[in-house]
C-alpha cells in the first residue's frame, strides 16, 4: 500500500462466526488529525460498513493501534457474504461469474467469500443470481451491509 494508506483495527460481533472478531482493514487516509479514513477493502465478517465508507478511527491504548469508532459517511456500496454449501461447486468459477456482473470479491478458505456491490451497480441481476443459487442449495448468503438503493433494486 502507499504512504497515503493506513491499516485500522476493527472489533465487532460477527453473525457469520457468532463471536467477537478483530479484523484489520486497509484505508486511505483522508485527514489524520480529524481521524478520517476511507475503507479500501471488503470487510470479511460483517461490520456495519462497506468499502469506500468514510470512518472515524483513533489510536486506542488498549489495542495499541488506530482503531475504528464509527461511520462518518456511507458510500452507498453494499457487502454480501457468501457461504458455498455445494462441495462440487468451484468457488473460483463462482467468484468469476460475479466478477462478470461487476462485483469484486475477496475469499478466505474454500467455501466463504465476500462480495462488494458498488453503489452504481444494479443489484437486481446479482440478487437474482444469489437467490437462484440459494434456492438450489448451492450457497447461502447474507447482506450485512446493504444500501437503501440496493434494497430497492431487489
Amino acid at each position: 500500500m502507499s504512504e497515503n494508506s493506513e491499516k485500522i483495527l476493527v472489533r465487532y460481533f460477527s453473525n457469520v462466526l457468532d463471536e467477537i472478531v478483530v479484523e484489520t482493514l486497509w484505508t486511505k487516509i483522508i485527514d489524520v488529525e480529524k481521524g478520517l479514513y476511507k475503507i479500501d477493502n471488503i470487510p470479511f465478517y460483517g461490520p456495519e460498513f462497506s468499502s469506500d465508507d468514510v470512518v472515524f478511527a483513533e489510536f486506542d491504548n488498549d489495542e495499541e493501534r488506530i482503531t475504528y469508532r464509527n461511520v462518518v459517511e456511507h458510500s452507498g456500496n453494499s457487502t454480501i457474504q457468501i457461504i458455498v454449501l455445494d462441495k462440487n461447486l468451484n468457488v473460483e468459477n463462482l467468484r468469476n461469474e460475479f466478477k462478470k456482473l461487476g462485483c469484486e470479491t475477496e475469499g478466505t478458505g474454500n467455501n466463504y467469500f465476500v462480495m462488494e456491490i458498488l453503489y452504481e451497480q444494479n443489484y437486481s441481476p446479482i440478487f437474482k443470481k444469489l437467490t437462484e443459487l440459494e434456492i438450489t442449495e448451492k450457497i447461502t448468503f447474507a447482506e450485512p451491509n446493504i444500501s437503501q438503493k440496493h434494497i430497492a433494486e431487489k
